[in-house]
């Protein structure tokens, strides 16, 4: 994520999630933020200001009144140099004095002056959360333009019961800030993406498979929520965690559905069911191309000729199908990883597979490919008919080229969305 030179305020109320917060200030600044913080007085029973100071770089703002403000009228100059501001954790307390206008504190004064995006992240007892006064509140603020509400997460609650009170975890709040700071310019845009590696057992120990972390389908699917699409996620067997930001049912949001698959039969099965209500497909996956023909329903021994037994077919081809079945209006793009002929088999994969564009990324590139944080990679247009296929972005002989070089996973997602978007814009 970048968030270089971006003003981030955080709001901190007494809640006991405030523990939760040093590390949220950790993360923004990694990204490049500048950081200041603001809290209401019984906050700082829960985090120490020494402890916010010394990661903010900055003096804490949880007094009105007090000697060491930088400025008089603080609450103003606070939002008047901020990008955005984020309230983490919000009580019910909190949550109810900004939906009525309250400004009795350092917190909730520079909230009422606050013209910015601002990010709300409640924590509470289930109890309370479920309450007609906060959700009352909530639905008021999601309706105000400049306020992105969040939901509650499930799970152990401090006072020792479980249910849906938990704030949601630093990763998802930093994610949720960056969202509120990106324009919703895929918002209406239904956007299917196959991710990570298929499965293809041979008996109920063993299987064929690849290298694919599934981490570029995962950078893709939380770029395309930040800018608003709802994204239908079809993910093959992968080690990476992602919990995606939760916001509160009130919000006009971006929508994850995330479909596990083991195979490549089952992601053939959800891709092509989910193509029929997508307006843009962007198959990242490294789906198998051979399967085993007659998978042992028992353990192979090792005394047995596995390489004699183990008969393979052709998976069914996902691109294939999903470009035959293409309506007029939907964009399809592939991805092509290759380790040599690079681009003579990416435009050959982009032409017979009836691609409107291609993603090729090489192996033999240090830092692309399987399992990186990072990854670097061109991307073809297929051209008017009778023309060669061509890349986008940089003219040349045989037509443009656009190459995204090494940088993280993020980033290359950025690239790759905002070169289809004139596309996926079309009805």
């Amino acid at each position: 994520m970048n968030l270089a030179g971006k003003h981030i305020v955080v709001g901190i109320s007494s809640g006991i999630a405030a523990y939760k917060i040093p590390e949220l200030i950790r993360l923004l600044r990694k990204c490049g933020a500048d950081v200041k913080v603001t809290t209401t007085r019984h906050a700082l029973e829960f985090v120490t200001d020494l402890t916010l100071q010394t990661l903010s770089g900055h003096k804490v703002y949880s007094d009105v009144f007090a000697a060491i403000n930088d400025h008089s009228t603080e609450h103003i100059s606070l939002p008047d140099w901020a990008d955005a501001m984020i309230v983490a954790p919000a009580t019910h307390d909190v949550i109810c004095k900004m939906a009525a206008g309250v400004a009795d504190d350092a917190l909730t004064t520079a909230l009422a002056a606050m013209r910015k995006p601002v990010v709300i992240a409640p924590a509470m007892n289930d109890k309370m959360y479920a309450g007609s006064a906060v959700q009352d509140a909530l639905n008021q603020l999601a309706s105000r333009a400049n306020t992105y509400v969040l939901d509650c997460a499930d799970g152990f609650l401090a006072c020792g019961t479980n249910g849906r009170g938990r704030m949601q975890e630093p990763t998802a709040l930093l994610e949720a800030v960056e969202a509120a700071l990106t324009p919703n310019d895929w918002q209406g845009k239904n956007v299917l993406i196959t991710a990570g590696p298929t499965r293809e057992a041979i008996d109920p120990v063993r299987y064929i498979s690849n290298h694919s972390s599934g981490k570029m389908g995962i950078a893709l699917a939380r770029t395309l929520l930040k800018h608003g699409a709802d994204v239908t996620l079809v993910m093959g067997p992968t080690a990476e965690s992602w919990t995606p930001v939760l916001y509160h049912p009130s919000m006009q949001a971006g929508h994850l559905q995330r479909i596990d698959v083991v195979s490549a039969a089952d992601m053939y099965n959800a891709a092509t069911a989910a193509w029929s209500t997508a307006d843009v497909a962007i198959l990242a996956a490294a789906v198998a191309d051979m399967t085993p023909k007659n998978p042992a329903d028992h353990k192979m021994k090792k005394g047995q000729d596995l390489t004699d037994s183990i008969a393979l077919c052709e998976t069914q081809d996902i691109a294939r199908a999903l470009g035959e079945s293409k309506r007029t209006g939907q964009v399809l793009v592939g991805f092509a990883l290759e380790t040599d002929n690079e681009q003579q088999n990416a435009l050959k994969k982009l032409k017979s597979k009836h691609l409107d564009y291609i993603v090729m990324n090489s192996l033999r590139e240090q830092g692309a490919g399987f399992g990186t944080d990072t990854n670097s990679v061109t991307i073809y247009k297929q051209s008017a008919a009778g023309h060669q296929p061509s890349a986008i972005g940089e003219s040349t002989k045989e037509g443009e080229s656009l190459r995204l070089p090494l940088a993280s996973k993020s980033d290359i997602a950025e690239g790759i969305i905002s070169a289809i978007q004139p596309s996926a814009d079309k009805d």
